[in-house]
């Protein structure tokens, strides 16, 4: 069934394209109504349209805080053409139907993001007015449109020219879906916002909201998922100002896949450990390679040296801006990388990135902004989907120093030592357990990833680190359950041991490196990843 479209209210904060369509619109003889700031900017346009207050017979009153809240504006919205006992209330009260609803909402999200922005100024950027059009249309898109994005003028104009001034019925379900949609997400900014003031203040009774609430904005459409039978789409969480790859930019190369997302994403959670120029090179979600360095082209070459291997056809994250010293040695021999995501991109070395046969059409570039242990937000929580439902944990932001390491061993770490321990650590956070890492100074040697045994873990690790296993340092991200593993890492050749301790065979386990001579140090601290 088509509606045909003789009324509508406009009422808009995102005036983009406004003039043009509500032109529009009036040339279709259709009237428009209008509210405060909209209605001012039609008029100075020179378009006649009405004042909703002239149709309520109420004045706008509190600054504008209601205006539309009256039954002769949802009223008109909401009544059902084909109920009579609806059509004579209408008549009996004069209401006049409306048949098309464009309205988009306060900035909230915009106004949050910004810092320092304080409690009233937030408050005073939630919209009731709109939000309440915007769902009554909704639910009546039996008969009324509604219109919640400029993007979508463009299709209500072809589809009144098309069907002789009237909307379609899949045309309306459409919008009141993305409508709906529109809402939802504007709401959980506005719950999650508020939660988060309460939780920073002390105030709330719990560290998990009572309902929790994810709405992203569809931010792209992906080829397909983990593999070609999956379909898949990238969304973005409003007021996320931490730099991501869900508000970086892209520079070059092609589509992102759902794969290169999730490497990226791991890739730039590791690199934000670090304040000095650091590169992950990650593989299939775990670092292969990582490495911190006095210059950024030095951490390239030694985070790749991790695994050469591995290392071709793996995402690289970067803490410092891609110089051109970098961009030559990627270019350079055999290597080949996915994605690459930077805080920037110097011009000579994005040049020879988009430039180069095989890297200028394939290689993802992007530019993220500033990345550093101070631009995490800790009050963000991580969620992981489950079948029926999902998790949500406070963020494992964590990072030990040599304060928090007690030496359990006869002998304690040299200066050296404890620096590779520590490293090996936090770079341990953000390899899948169980979680072997290999280090020597800032430079990762070798990785165990995955294993089912924390054993198999050690030699996996003492594997991809060959010969240079000789004298590394090795950081566990949870206890030895049993002696076998550090006992298969000192034959190996490691010098020294990090874990958190805690096992039922600590003392073992200690006793096997007392044997050998080896220092171990717990740090109570463990770091699953899953």
């Amino acid at each position: 069934m088509h509606n045909r479209v003789r009324r509508a209210l406009v009422s808009v904060y995102d005036k983009t394209g406004l003039e043009g369509f509500v032109r529009l619109l009036l040339q279709r003889e259709i009237e428009v109504l209008s509210t405060g700031g909209t209605f001012k900017a039609l008029r100075d346009a020179g378009l006649s349209v009405r004042e909703v207050s002239e149709v309520t017979g109420f004045p706008e009153i509190m600054h504008g805080r209601v205006k539309t809240l009256h039954p002769k504006v949802h009223g008109g919205i909401l009544a059902r053409r084909d109920d009579e006992t609806h059509m004579a209330s209408m008549n009996e009260l004069g209401i006049g139907a409306i048949d098309l609803v464009v309205v988009n909402l306060y900035p909230f999200e915009a106004t949050v993001a910004k810092p320092g922005v304080s409690r009233d100024e937030a408050v005073e950027q939630i919209d009731i007015g709109g939000p309440s059009m915007v769902r009554s249309a909704a639910k009546n898109h039996a008969f009324v449109g509604v219109v919640v994005d400029p993007a979508d003028y463009g299709r209500v104009l072809d589809d009144l020219e098309r069907n002789d001034g009237c909307l379609t019925v899949n045309l309306r379900r459409e919008l009141a879906l993305k409508a709906f949609s529109q809402t939802a997400r504007y709401d959980a900014a506005i719950s999650n916002w508020l939660f988060a003031q309460e939780l920073s203040e002390g105030l709330a009774k719990d560290a998990f909201p009572p309902t929790g609430i994810l709405a992203g904005t569809k931010h792209s459409e992906l080829r397909y998922g983990e593999n070609p039978h999956q379909s898949a789409a990238f969304y973005s969480l409003p007021g996320r100002t931490e730099p991501s790859v869900a508000n970086a930019e892209l520079l070059g190369g092609k589509q992102l896949s759902y794969n290169n997302l999730v490497d990226l994403d791991a890739a730039l959670a590791l690199a934000k450990e670090f304040d000095g120029p650091f590169v992950a090179v990650t593989k299939h979600n775990n670092p292969c390679g990582a490495a911190e360095a006095s210059s950024i082209a030095l951490a390239l070459e030694q985070a790749w040296a991790g695994d050469p291997i591995s290392a071709y056809g793996s995402v690289l994250a970067f803490t410092r801006a891609l110089d051109l010293a970098c961009a030559e040695f990627l270019v350079s021999g055999n290597r080949f990388v996915e994605a690459i995501i930077a805080p920037g991109f110097d011009a000579d070395a994005l040049a020879l990135l988009t430039q180069k046969p095989k890297w200028g059409k394939s290689v993802r570039l992007l530019s993220c902004g500033a990345v550093s242990p101070g631009t995490r937000r800790a009050s963000d929580l991580e969620w992981k989907p489950l079948i029926g439902g999902f998790l949500l944990q406070t963020r494992d932001l964590k990072a030990e120093i040599a304060g928090d390491c007690k030496v359990v061993t006869k002998v304690a770490p040299t200066a050296r030592q404890l620096q590779s321990l520590l490293f090996a650590n936090r770079v341990a956070k953000h390899v899948k357990s169980n979680a072997i890492v290999l280090a020597s100074g800032s430079e990762v040697l070798g990785v165990g990833a995955g294993q089912m045994s924390r054993v198999d873990a050690v030699r996996l690790s003492v594997h991809k680190a060959g010969e240079r296993v000789k004298g590394a340092a090795l950081a566990s991200d949870a206890f030895f359950p049993f002696p076998d593993g550090v006992e298969s890492a000192i034959a190996a050749g490691v010098s020294a041991i990090l874990q958190p301790g805690g096992s039922v065979r600590d003392a073992e386990v200690i006793a096997a490196c007392d044997a050998h001579g080896i220092p171990m140090v717990f740090t109570s601290a463990r770091h699953f990843r899953h």
